[in-house]
């Protein structure tokens, strides 16, 4: 794909963009020969731009963005160098708006767009989120690994009877915390736990059983949790954790691990339950090789 191509494909995605958070250009699942290290978003008013490896004709792109943030609504652009560590977000042109927000279908979620990591949301999580939406009316809901609490704002706008969110980061439950304040969801409701999961099962346990699991975990945190040998110390808590017809959402975003790493944990440590099926991702994260990709898995006691 040529810059010129790439340019309007941009034009003809963000032809009919509004203030919810859509994937333009998503180059890391392999379908755009050349660009695998790009992803750009359009975020309300602001386009934000992601390299995971350094690009040639670096200033002939750049200027492809300023022409291409002339023709839309956007009023600023930013540029996350992802392969340069502690490098701050730049903001190539334009003014950045003093507060900035994801808006997925019609939830607000605060945003850090100035980190060079995490911004305080993962978009391509939107049908896991409308899953637990779908499945929480009146349910209790156990939200693992939490972060700043997207899952719980789902599960609450679903109508949950409560939720509990679990967390190490403090500073993450306090954006989720305000999150859920800035969507007008009454927090007596929700519970913020900055604990490490592995080491608080009695605690985590006190607040249940709970009727729906949400485990989210990332594949590798130095320190915290390690996918290939931590994912199965979760799952083989589960039993003591579930009502009579609990349902799990297990999310593994490792593309060196395959959906059947998950489906053999349960089978080997939680055989009770049982898979379902395995959502779709998003047609906006097109991917070559889907079991790279993300991988959200359903489960249900039997």
């Amino acid at each position: 794909m040529t810059l010129e191509n790439l340019k309007q494909l941009l034009i003809d995605k963000s032809s009919d963009v509004d203030s919810e958070f859509r994937r333009l250009f998503h180059g890391r699942g392999g379908s755009f020969k050349g660009w695998e290290a790009l992803t750009i978003d359009s975020i309300d008013k602001v386009l934000s731009v992601a390299l995971y490896a350094p690009i040639d004709n670096f200033e002939a792109f750049t200027l492809m963005l300023k022409e291409l943030l002339q023709t839309q609504k956007w009023q600023a652009c930013l540029l996350q160098k992802r392969f340069e560590k502690d490098t701050p977000t730049e903001l190539l042109f334009g003014s950045l708006p003093e507060e900035n927000f994801a808006i997925e279908d019609g939830i607000k979620i605060r945003l850090n767009l100035q980190s060079n990591q995490n911004s305080g949301f993962f978009p391509d999580m939107k049908n896991g989120h409308l899953w637990v939406k779908e499945h929480a009316k009146d349910k209790k809901v156990l939200n693992l690994f939490s972060y700043t609490c997207v899952f719980s704002l789902f599960a609450m706008s679903g109508g949950a009877k409560s939720a509990v969110n679990v967390d190490m980061s403090k500073g993450a439950l306090s954006t989720g915390r305000e999150n859920h304040r800035l969507n007008g969801f009454d927090t007596r409701s929700v519970q913020f736990m900055p604990y490490n999961i592995l080491k608080s099962w009695s605690r985590i346990k006190k607040a249940g059983p709970y009727d729906l699991i949400i485990i989210d975990p990332p594949s590798f945190q130095r320190g915290s949790f390690e996918a290939t040998k931590d994912y199965q110390k979760i799952i083989k808590r589960l039993p003591e954790l579930s009502s009579e017809k609990c349902q799990v959402l297990s999310c593994l975003n490792s593309p060196d691990l395959p959906t059947q790493f998950i489906k053999d944990i349960f089978v080997e440590l939680a055989p009770e339950f049982i898979f379902e099926k395995r959502l779709d991702n998003l047609k906006t994260f097109p991917a070559i090789d889907e079991e790279r990709s993300l991988k959200n898995l359903i489960f249900t006691l039997k």
